[in-house]
């Protein structure tokens, strides 16, 4: 079985929503505030953010493995934040690094 992968805005509430976010998210796949903060006040570049995020979770995959075999498990999911439909986003980023583990794009919802 592949997972696939669908990304959403936050409001979205089907079974297969993960909420990704830094506020109320799985921990293992969510940005720091940190990041969260300098990305909205332009402090963060969109390259910066990626090569940081990309760093959490290559981290965030050692030690959390069992959570990350868990997710690609799964039939599907749904990735879930606040920012905009076609705004920069860390769950594009997440969804990135699923489907080079082997996980289909599906594409926004």
């Amino acid at each position: 079985m592949v997972l696939k992968v669908y990304t959403s805005y936050y409001t979205y509430k089907g079974d297969n929503r993960l909420d990704i976010t830094v506020k109320s998210g799985d921990r293992s796949f969510a940005p720091t505030w940190k990041m969260v903060l300098k990305s909205k006040k332009g402090l963060m570049s969109e390259e910066k953010y990626t090569r940081e995020y990309y760093e959490m979770m290559r981290k965030s995959y050692a030690q959390n493995r069992e959570r990350w075999e868990q997710l690609l498990g799964q039939e599907e999911v749904v990735l879930v934040c606040f920012c905009g439909r076609d705004k920069f986003c860390h769950r594009h980023l997440l969804k990135e690094i699923l489907v080079k583990l082997g996980a289909q794009d599906m594409g926004e919802i």
